[in-house]
């Protein structure tokens, strides 16, 4: 009946006759005839290779280019061409969720690899198999802490955080019966006194800062961790991948979950996704962790193996009773971090960021050379700024749009500016000229 459907027309009289129907119309029959279509599909015609190639460049070439100085947590940078190529080869292409693990040794291999270079870049002691997103991944954060609490229910967000990590954390918050209070920021940052001063009110299952923080600031977290540790809380950090190059680690600050997005780890910018989101955590709480974890032992012949070594199951059988119910993730975007990472290397990752903290510095001060932008806050920042400007800043994002460039994120009274490895001096300066007219 239908050219794509598998069912003979017998088939389709057992399975209505099982539904005790007579007729497909009889099956339908509570359907309103008023909101039943029955015109035909306004379909395009049928088209050759060729043709349909032909047609998708043209759609394409209708895109606007523009120059990225954009970030607030996505960030264009560089994207080395062999990993497309890399990504295609066929022991990566095995089984979707690698339960089976004899057929699935490429990928259970290239997660424990994800795995080791994500504790490692994190300074964290297990990392999981990735998560969706950086968003997702710090909600999933806050519900491991506060499951790892007892009989506590609330958690206390930095004020310097990026108004979409926020919006998911109220979402996920407000159905798990998560209550969220949020730290004011001081100065561009958020202070010790007032994270002490809060957690003495008692009830906290863990406190979530970011960094860098959405103004782009380097936060100093000393004594943050130690201050949760005697409330019985968890610290939890949230920080851009590529950055953790050179800036010390979450492991390092003490922090119990390290989250965050790894798009900045070669990514494409991609209108959106898909990207991948990474969770890292001390070994005490591992069995809170959502998702999967991928080790490393030996088969019956001796020969190094890879399987799923450790999977909540409540995740998939006691739903209820689960800290997440996430049991899969966009691997193939975790494998895409691997690649990069790998053929990056250390040295590779810390010439990128250093770049790019040497371009954002640089149009840093170019902008204030001009006598139109000013620095709100006198604090260090990495590869991203936030800068007030006494001037009509709507129309100076839409000069910048007119001439080829993404001119920052605007923010608050002026623009929030990030600048990767990708740009170029020249960018820059062609950049500063249009914001000093």
């Amino acid at each position: 009946m239908y050219k794509y459907f598998p069912h003979t027309e017998e088939d389709l009289q057992v399975m209505l006759e099982k539904s005790g129907v007579k007729s497909l119309d009889e099956l339908y029959a509570q359907i309103p005839k008023v909101i039943r279509f029955k015109s035909d599909y306004e379909l395009p015609r049928a088209e050759c290779e060729m043709e349909v190639r032909q047609l998708f460049e043209k759609l394409g070439s209708q895109n606007k280019q523009l120059t990225c100085f954009a970030g607030m947590g996505i960030y264009d940078h560089y994207t080395p061409s062999v990993i497309p190529n890399l990504l295609q080869r066929s022991e990566f292409l095995t089984s979707y969720t690698p339960y089976q693990a004899e057929i699935s040794q490429g990928t259970l291999h290239y997660i424990f690899e994800y795995q080791s270079m994500m504790a490692e870049l994190t300074g964290m002691d297990v990392s999981n198999a990735s998560m969706y997103d950086g968003t997702t991944a710090c909600a999933e954060a806050m519900m491991m802490a506060v499951a790892a609490g007892k009989k506590v229910n609330k958690v206390l967000l930095t004020g310097c955080m990026n108004p979409m990590t926020y919006a998911v954390l109220h979402t996920y918050a407000l159905h798990q019966g998560i209550e969220l209070q949020v730290l004011p920021a001081r100065d561009g940052v958020t202070l010790l006194d007032d994270v002490k001063a809060k957690l003495a009110e008692g009830g906290f299952a863990g406190v979530i800062v970011q960094q860098p923080n959405v103004f782009g600031i380097v936060e100093d977290f000393t004594g943050f961790a130690e201050a949760c540790h005697e409330q019985k809380a968890l610290f939890i950090m949230d920080s851009v991948a590529a950055d953790l190059a050179i800036l010390k680690t979450p492991g390092e600050w003490g922090a119990d979950i390290a989250v965050g997005d790894g798009q900045s780890l070669g990514i494409p910018m991609q209108l959106g996704g898909p990207y991948v989101g990474y969770m890292c955590c001390t070994e005490k709480l591992i069995r809170k962790m959502p998702g999967r974890i991928v080790g490393m032992t030996k088969d019956n012949r001796g020969q190094r193996a890879f399987v799923l070594t450790l999977q909540a199951r409540e995740q998939h059988i006691r739903r209820q009773k689960a800290t997440s119910n996430i049991c899969s993730n966009q691997s193939l975007m975790a494998l895409f971090v691997t690649v990069y990472m790998s053929l990056m290397g250390r040295q590779g990752l810390k010439e990128a960021a250093q770049l790019s903290y040497a371009g954002a510095h640089y149009l840093c001060d170019e902008l204030l050379k001009t006598g139109r932008f000013a620095l709100p806050f006198s604090k260090p920042f990495f590869n991203e700024f936030y800068v007030e400007y006494d001037g009509d800043a709507d129309t100076l994002y839409q000069r910048f749009l007119e001439k080829g460039f993404l001119g920052g994120v605007r923010f608050h009274n002026g623009f929030l500016f990030a600048v990767t490895e990708k740009r170029t001096k020249e960018e820059v300066d062609n950049l500063v000229k249009i914001a000093a007219l």
